[in-house]
């Protein structure tokens, strides 16, 4: 009965792990049918607005400059909730990003961003240099986009910790077979 206990516990550790190391919201907001989405080590230019969660307050947009914001797509270059948060976008897509301390700042201060904020971005992809931007963006149903696809990424790390979890169990159970049962209760 112990064993089986364990075997459980470590499974649900090893689940809500997994859902709690994702510090990454994805709303698909519009979206976008396309051939060609964005990809790590594309350069893209998005525009955004960021937010604090904490109380709606702007900290930074690229609307207000007029200009979208440039960078190479998962190369270090920007918060690690940008560079995972803006794969497999199309181009005229929009999302929101809920970004938590670990995929942002963490524990620093930045500018008008105090340490350990939750930031939230509303993001749109203006273009992705090499792709040519389609001369109309075709709108499709949110169940069929990135949101699911980003569901489907973490319903994978589930899976994925669960067996992982299994595994060790198997481990500990067949590394404890040899010792004598206490029957006595």
């Amino acid at each position: 009965m112990q064993r089986i206990l364990l075997s459980l516990s470590l499974l649900a550790s090893a689940a809500v792990g997994a859902l709690a190391s994702d510090d990454l919201k994805i709303d698909v907001t519009l979206p976008v049918e396309c051939e060609r989405k964005s990809q790590k080590g594309d350069t893209i230019n998005v525009h955004y607005r960021g937010t604090l969660q904490s109380n709606g307050e702007k900290f930074d947009a690229s609307y207000d400059r007029g200009t979208p914001f440039s960078f190479k797509l998962g190369g270090g270059m920007v918060i690690k909730g940008w560079d995972e948060g803006l794969l497999d976008m199309c181009i005229g897509e929009k999302r929101t990003l809920t970004i938590g301390p670990s995929y942002g700042y963490g524990d620093r201060n930045i500018g008008p961003i105090p340490a350990g904020s939750t930031l939230v971005f509303e993001t749109e992809m203006m273009g992705i240099e090499g792709v040519p931007k389609p001369e109309s963006i075709v709108t499709k149903s949110a169940t069929d986009g990135p949101a699911s696809s980003a569901s489907q990424k973490v319903a994978e790390k589930v899976a994925s910790a669960v067996s992982e979890a299994a595994e060790a169990v198997k481990t500990v159970v067949a590394d404890t077979d040899d010792v004598q049962e206490h029957n006595e209760l």
